[in-house]
């Protein structure tokens, strides 16, 4: 049985089924990679044990988005076990790669995919059956409804309605943006929006070159109702498991952010 150090905690390679089943439930007597999610419904808008803490599972999709995007698949396979033990399902896990490739591109996001197929897969093997998760609970407008449905999140999301030279230049970018990352993704409950920011977060903190997009998502996520604290904890995360230079940038965004936000 190996063992790898993920930050402040020792995860196990082989859990037992009966255990992961216990920290999903909320039942007490677990120790290790899924304590802090003693209590907490398994439900895909899952909440924080505390305020200002992310949960494992939260922690798990930033290092799943990181991993993702710098294309590190051994880290990304432990990650992607270490969010499955957390009580991410699969539906989540794939929701969380699809999505990303708004922001990393479809090679990036297909290679993910199968990874998270290969971890499935072997997971089943050792006798632990993931959670599939549900599926978008809500029929996805089309046509002009769509695109207003897709206005009306990227204008939450942002803080107002975007524009600026850029779009001016090149509407139909924006078009884009409204359509289908805020509106047909976006749209999809599969995922609440706390874990798509930070999901994205992680993916642009990997990304050298997207500095300008990392300071405007750790505002989105301060919009969304993550904490400063949480963002925070975010950095640390990264820090402890991630890139120095990963680490950096999200700490250096956050703090822009914050400036900003105030």
């Amino acid at each position: 049985m190996s063992t790898f150090n993920l930050g402040s905690v020792w995860y196990r390679t082989s859990h037992s089924l009966a255990a992961i089943v216990a920290v999903c439930l909320g039942l007490g007597g677990v120790t290790g990679a899924n304590a802090d999610e003693k209590g907490s419904a398994p439900t895909a808008a899952n909440t924080p044990p505390a305020a200002d803490s992310l949960s494992s599972k939260q922690q798990a999709i930033v290092l799943i988005a990181a991993f993702m995007a710098s294309s590190d698949m051994p880290r990304l396979n432990e990650a992607l076990n270490q969010g499955l033990d957390a009580c991410l399902t699969i539906n989540e896990a794939k929701e969380v790669l699809v999505q990303l490739y708004a922001y990393t591109g479809f090679p990036r996001s297909l290679n993910a995919l199968g990874e998270l197929l290969t971890v499935v897969e072997a997971r089943k093997q050792r006798g632990i059956e993931d959670a599939p998760g549900h599926e978008p609970s809500r029929e996805i407008p089309t046509g002009e409804a769509l695109r207003e449905a897709g206005i009306a999140n990227q204008t939450r999301i942002s803080g107002g309605p975007v524009k600026g030279p850029v779009f001016e230049f090149a509407p139909v970018i924006n078009q884009y943006l409204q359509t289908h990352l805020f509106g047909d993704i976006f749209e999809r409950d599969t995922l609440d929006w706390q874990s798509r920011e930070l999901a994205t977060v992680g993916a642009l903190a990997a990304t050298p070159g997207a500095e300008p997009q990392l300071r405007s998502h750790m505002l989105a996520s301060l919009r969304v109702g993550l904490t400063p604290a949480q963002l925070r904890q975010v950095t640390q995360v990264l820090t402890e498991r991630a890139d120095e230079s990963v680490a950096k940038r999200a700490s250096e965004a956050l703090a822009q952010a914050l400036s900003a936000a105030q």
